[in-house]
């Protein structure tokens, strides 16, 4: 919306940015099985502006998964307006921690197989 915009134009780096941290905890919550905090952010690369229009396309993935923490590697894309262009215009790799309701660390729950359809 044109509110997120600076004088450029571009949507602010700070709400495309929220989108990732949104989509990065979705996807936390999914492997955690529970709640998750943000706790880093690793070198965030703005590649390309998002303009008004655009729409934003947030890719998640798991890329380690320690005791309590994981990160998760974060892309986003814009499908241009009124057009099929997709361009990667930014990545960020980001920490979160499993919490419990206390808002202590917890453990994260293995990984279980999924079982293969005969």
């Amino acid at each position: 919306m044109p509110a997120d915009t600076n004088a450029n134009g571009d949507i602010f780096g700070g709400w495309v940015l929220t989108q990732m941290d949104q989509a990065g905890g979705i996807a936390g919550v999914d492997r955690a099985q529970g709640r998750v905090v943000t706790v880093a952010l690793d070198a965030m690369t703005f590649i390309r502006p998002v303009r008004v229009g655009d729409v934003l396309c947030v890719y998640t993935r798991v890329s380690h998964v320690g005791r309590t923490s994981m990160k998760i590697e974060v892309e986003a894309w814009a499908r241009r307006f009124c057009t099929q262009v997709r361009e990667r215009v930014t990545q960020a790799t980001l920490t979160f921690v499993a919490i419990d309701e206390a808002g202590r660390p917890r453990p994260i729950p293995p990984l279980v197989p999924s079982p293969n359809p005969a």
